[in-house]
């Protein structure tokens, strides 16, 4: 059994939103993840997906992308991105499938791992921090506190953190998030959001803070996933 990543799908077979405008490398996207994800993971398999899967703006729109991720090899953990305006309730959520796990204030254990994981959100910075990005910063480390909590009280596995949003700030520096990574002594993150050179260099990728952080953005891996375990 392996487990893989990957992020920022942005599947979008019922709505108008082509991806290739934002680089020729987005061409035909969906059939490039479709064919990797098809050839690397097996059924045994678990796949992390980091957030904006789908560009439906509701659940009717995106449940065709959710299908063809469905039908594909391995049990799939979502979380929630800042584009999954189709995001339902949780319970409504994890009656849709029966090997998808869509998470929040919660974990799955997976083989030897807990996964753990929220949306997070912009981390303070210089360039532009309001008090409403403080208020959803703050509640996105309540929401992930939640989620290691829940790791302790029913696994002693090794803990995997998703986030959707990068856990630093563009400079790198410590936030809410790396705090409590290092509270709960997590060992690998994976987090997406991020497209293009300019941007991939914002994210803390290797090893910092005794902990190993992967960015997965889609583009970032070549429409590939990467293998975590």
């Amino acid at each position: 059994m392996s487990i893989y990543a990957i992020g920022d799908l942005h599947f979008g077979t019922k709505v108008n939103k082509p991806m290739d405008i934002f680089g020729k490398m987005w061409y035909q996207h969906e059939e490039k993840i479709s064919i990797n994800w098809s050839k690397m993971v097996k059924a045994e398999d678990t796949v992390l997906l980091c957030g904006d899967t789908s560009w439906g703006m509701n659940i009717d729109e995106a449940s065709s992308d959710l299908n063809i991720i469905s039908e594909l090899p391995g049990k799939k953990i979502f979380i929630k991105g800042n584009h999954d305006f189709w995001w339902l309730t949780i319970s409504k959520l994890n009656k849709m499938y029966n090997n998808s796990f869509f998470l929040q204030n919660s974990c799955i254990e997976v083989e030897n791992y807990a996964i753990c994981g929220t949306r997070g959100w912009i981390c303070p910075n210089d360039t532009k921090f309001t008090k409403h990005d403080n208020k959803i910063y703050q509640r996105e480390i309540n929401r992930l506190e939640l989620s290691l909590k829940k790791a302790k009280e029913k696994s002693s596995g090794e803990i995997i953190v998703m986030l959707h949003y990068p856990p630093t700030n563009d400079k790198l520096e410590r936030s809410g998030f790396i705090d409590l990574i290092e509270k709960y002594n997590v060992k690998k993150v994976i987090y997406g959001h991020l497209h293009g050179e300019n941007s991939y260099k914002c994210g803390i990728k290797g090893n910092h803070f005794e902990t190993n952080f992967n960015l997965v953005s889609a583009d970032y891996l070549n429409f590939k996933l990467l293998k975590l375990e």
